[in-house]
């Protein structure tokens, strides 16, 4: 008994610490928010109704008989919006980066903020267009949507290389269409500037056959001309530029995919029950006896090999002679 009340007595009794703080549950709150369904519809169905207000205000009318309401109209779009934003920046109050590393989100507040600039707030045409910029938000809440605008951005180096290549055939077709048609149809080849606009129409193939026509009447060859620029312009170089751009949106399809799957990580993985697996202490044992065991296989497996003798064919054969011969029912 004195021993028991000796070890009693040595209990140091702490003080309890200091509260949580509340940044984990705010973060977990506005997480839970930001991922529901109804929030998603909600931010969607008010990025519609800004959509709607932005066409209302083209009608004079309207506008100078609703124009007060049209104004609350877009403060409360504008007050829901900023309300989006304070959450999603709560959901990642714990990594503050992630809410960074998102393109989205970038973009969407500089939407939101550039809104509360004074200078864009006098500038009624900066400020439309800004308002015009939250339509793109959609993509956001339509997946679809959102791998062609990126497969467009993704494509964009190669849409280059097409527009340099294609400036580059106009150039040189429409110089050799001032050479050939300058004085005789100075109305379309007059210049390199009405040589150059004229081929691009024609790349289209908008009023090709009149300018076939119109060519015939000078020369056989301008068939050969007009056949190889729409043969270049109109066929391989506009296939070039959709291979370009299905190539890009299998990427981009490729990015959904591998950021829907780092987004929910283990999210398979957690409906297949797993083993049930016995308290921490017993792994060391565990783990010595399973090396144990393979340590004794393997000098085994060591002892069996240097022991085996090497079979020879008279060995075998030999070995088949003396074997006896199993009964019927033993052989199946």
């Amino acid at each position: 008994m004195p021993e028991q009340y000796d070890q009693t007595s040595t209990v140091e009794f702490r003080p309890p610490g200091p509260p949580r703080a509340p940044a984990p549950d705010l973060a977990r709150w506005c997480r839970d928010v930001t991922e529901a369904r109804w929030f998603a519809l909600t931010v969607f169905a008010v990025i519609l109704l800004n959509a709607a207000l932005l066409g209302v205000e083209t009608y004079s009318g309207v506008v100078a008989e609703w124009h007060g309401w049209l104004r609350l109209a877009e403060h409360a779009c504008l007050a829901a919006f900023t309300a989006e934003i304070l959450l999603r920046l709560g959901a990642h109050a714990e990594r503050p980066r992630d809410f960074f590393k998102d393109p989205w989100n970038l973009f969407d507040l500089a939407v939101v903020l550039s809104a509360f600039l004074p200078v864009v707030r006098e500038n009624t045409t900066v400020l439309r267009l800004l308002r015009l910029a939250r339509v793109l938000r959609t993509a956001r809440f339509l997946p679809q949507l959102r791998i062609v605008l990126v497969a467009v951005a993704r494509s964009l180096p190669g849409t280059l290389s097409f527009l340099l290549v294609g400036a580059l055939l106009l150039y040189v077709y429409a110089m050799v269409g001032w050479v050939f048609f300058g004085h005789h149809d100075p109305g379309h080849y007059g210049s390199i500037g009405r040589a150059v606009l004229t081929l691009f129409l024609l790349m289209t193939l908008d009023g090709i056959g009149d300018a076939v026509h119109t060519g015939l009447e000078l020369s056989r060859w301008s068939l050969v001309y007009y056949a190889s620029y729409v043969l270049i312009a109109s066929f391989v170089l506009v296939n070039v530029l959709i291979g370009v751009v299905i190539t890009s949106l299998d990427e981009a399809r490729e990015m959904e995919k591998a950021a829907q799957t780092g987004a929910q990580p283990g999210a398979g993985a957690a409906e297949v029950p797993r083993p049930a697996v016995g308290p921490p202490d017993d792994h060391p044992l565990l783990l010595a006896r399973i090396t144990a065991a393979r340590q004794a296989l393997d000098a085994l497996e060591r002892d069996l090999v240097r022991s085996a003798p090497t079979p020879t064919p008279t060995r075998l054969a030999a070995r088949t002679a003396d074997a006896p011969a199993a009964p019927a029912g033993e052989a199946r």
